[in-house]
């Protein structure tokens, strides 16, 4: 959507898009697929829900100074390239170190941090039950590896 700066557009919800807005969405939508990160992984950096932080990367809302301050230093990127007064490729100095964890990963944390203490007591249970079977497994494993080799 091309117009004079700050000129609006209607959005389907009936919210009023900005050039400004519009900008920040697209700038905070490559910055985050740069970083491998989905958008509820940003949204709960942030603090936003992940429906806001949608609607903000589809330009559809302007952030707070302060949302467009921590939505700067969670993406690595500076706040003047977010608002489209620098070049895309001028990165933050201290950007926040990406997540090594696969995006699998990251959704189980984000869902266990919403768990009661019964629900993650179960939770801990189930996990542990999958860790000594592994075990048990490996050593099974291990068993027969020893067993074949010493009738070969």
């Amino acid at each position: 959507m091309k117009g004079k700066q700050g000129t609006k557009s209607a959005a389907k919800n009936g919210r009023a898009r900005t050039d400004l807005s519009i900008q920040i969405g697209k700038a905070a939508r490559k910055a985050r697929l740069r970083k491998g990160l989905t958008q509820a992984d940003v949204a709960e950096r942030v603090k936003l829900t992940n429906e806001v932080y949608g609607r903000l990367e589809r330009g559809d809302m302007t952030p707070s100074t302060p949302t467009l301050a921590k939505l700067s230093a969670v993406l690595g990127i500076r706040a003047d390239v977010l608002l489209g007064l620098s070049g895309p490729d001028t990165t933050q100095a201290q950007s926040v170190p990406s997540d090594e964890l696969p995006p699998e990963v990251r959704r189980l944390l984000r869902t266990v941090r919403t768990l009661d203490d019964v629900q993650l007591n179960v939770f801990k249970g189930t996990a542990s039950g999958f860790l000594k079977l592994k075990r048990r497994r490996r050593q099974q494993q291990r068993r027969r590896d020893k067993a074949s080799g010493a009738d070969t």
